[in-house]
């Protein structure tokens, strides 16, 4: 009998033949956060949309960066706000004043166009939409920012489990996940 594992649930289904696992939740014993709020003010379209969010629009986006830790550092802190200024500068090269492009786009070549005229300053990236906005720096906070900027230490004892998008009051999304589900951050 072949089984499917399917990686958001856990128990095995007969009638499917699917093993399903769950990614439990993690309660962290200390949570700090970070928010920017309307800090970065983009353009960018959904060209798969069937709506008006197919065209070019903008917004200022809101980010706020969840970190979770069981033990205190020896400041009694969960993160150093300070050392998020790297951070920032992360966000505002890809998001402050640029469009957002998806690297699929059929109109990918008419954007770069653009930049090069400098009428634009692009960020292509994989995914758009608050979605897919949130996955990329869950990922790039966990795998790159505090091990690198932060270091291996850090890394071992924060998390930011939780990545919320915003667009405007009524719109956002978020990605969460923790260390114990064994994620490839590099995918």
């Amino acid at each position: 009998m072949d089984y499917i594992i399917h990686p958001t649930l856990n128990t095995l289904h007969a009638n499917t033949k699917e093993i399903i696992m769950t990614f439990e939740p993690i309660t962290y014993k200390f949570v700090s956060t970070k928010e920017y709020v309307d800090e970065f003010a983009c353009a960018y379209r959904q060209w798969r949309a069937d709506s008006h969010c197919n065209l070019i629009h903008g917004y200022s986006f809101t980010m706020k960066f969840y970190f979770g830790t069981n033990e205190l550092d020896t400041r009694n802190w969960v993160a150093d706000y300070g050392g998020l200024k790297e951070l920032k500068v992360v966000l505002q090269d890809h998001f402050d004043h640029t469009l957002l492009v998806a690297e699929d786009d059929p109109e990918l070549e008419t954007f770069k166009e653009l930049e090069k005229r400098n009428m634009a300053r692009l960020t292509v990236l994989p995914r758009l939409g608050c979605e897919g906005l949130a996955d990329m720096l869950y990922k790039y906070v966990n795998g790159v920012f505090i091990p690198d900027y932060w270091g291996p230490g850090e890394a071992g004892r924060i998390w930011c489990f939780r990545v919320e998008v915003r667009e405007t009051n009524t719109n956002m999304a978020h990605r969460e996940g923790h260390r114990e589900w064994n994620e490839d951050l590099f995918e």
